[in-house]
């Protein structure tokens, strides 16, 4: 089997360490093997993505000596393809409109309910009625993925982490994720899924911090029918605090690096050694 291979950042800020860490397992694994490299660029949240962080993410990938095949996939070309697959979960009846407010789901986390940080299901309980009154007062709301449901027509949600074998999937963990908008404005979690199948990648390799959201990706692929890559969650990569790295911590940059006269070399050098130490864990 070919293996494909992909990098799919989100344009809304500028790559770290971290970025470049996933970058180069997925790259690594894909030249090693013969295989293909693919880089999406995630851009639907358009409050928040910008054009020259694009341009950035595509200089500092060719500053590592990263290179791609084929075209890049922008996300914002595909929005018709993202509302098709809504239309499809909705005619599963896996589907509800959510009304909360982000402060009402705030207030709603921050009351006793399990202690699980997830939305706790206010919205799911209403009638038909009730959805298409709150509807009719115009406004924007979200669509949510009703997981009790989902749960009920797929069986099977297990796959395969690289390294690990096979593991029982838990769609349950993040709850009725938010996968589109009233305005047919799709979420990260749909457009991933869609675009891992459009685009053939066998394996996935991204940070231990997105190893939850995979079970409800998975639960997602088997709702649409499309197949499951291979996964791989590796460690994140830390400041000097312990802390993951974040764009909206500031968390140095490699155009800062760059900037600051630092060579790809040893940038990549920082990358072999962590590696190295993961190896070990």
């Amino acid at each position: 089997m070919e293996v494909i291979t992909r990098f799919a950042p989100s344009s809304t800020g500028h790559l770290h360490l971290g970025h470049a860490y996933s970058a180069w397992l997925g790259w690594q694994r894909a030249r090693i093997s013969g295989g293909n490299f693919l880089l999406r660029l995630e851009d639907i949240d358009s409050t928040r993505c910008k054009p020259e962080f694009n341009n950035s993410i595509l200089e500092d990938l060719r500053w590592l000596g990263l290179d791609w095949d084929g075209d890049i996939r922008v996300q914002s070309d595909f929005l018709p393809d993202y509302r098709a697959a809504l239309q499809k979960l909705d005619a599963r009846g896996v589907l509800y409109p959510c009304f909360c407010s982000r402060s009402e789901i705030t207030r709603a986390l921050a009351a006793p309910h399990g202690g699980e940080q997830k939305y706790p299901g206010t919205c799911r309980h209403l009638t038909l009625g009730e959805r298409k009154a709150r509807a009719a007062e115009g406004g924007n709301y979200a669509i949510r993925l009703n997981v009790e449901l989902a749960l009920e027509a797929v069986k099977d949600f297990g796959f395969y982490e690289e390294d690990i074998g096979y593991i029982d999937g838990r769609p349950e963990t993040l709850g009725d994720v938010v996968l589109g908008r009233r305005a047919n404005k799709a979420s990260y979690h749909l457009c991933v899924v869609h675009d891992d199948a459009a685009q053939k990648v066998t394996h996935v390799t991204r940070g231990q911090d997105l190893f939850d959201a995979t079970h409800t990706h998975v639960l997602l692929q088997r709702l649409l029918g499309l197949p499951t890559p291979t996964y791989a969650h590796h460690p994140l990569i830390t400041d000097a605090d312990g802390r993951r790295l974040a764009k909206r911590d500031g968390a140095a940059t490699l155009r800062g690096m760059r900037e600051a006269g630092v060579s790809a070399a040893t940038v990549l050098g920082q990358l072999r050694v962590v590696d190295r130490q993961n190896a070990t864990l």
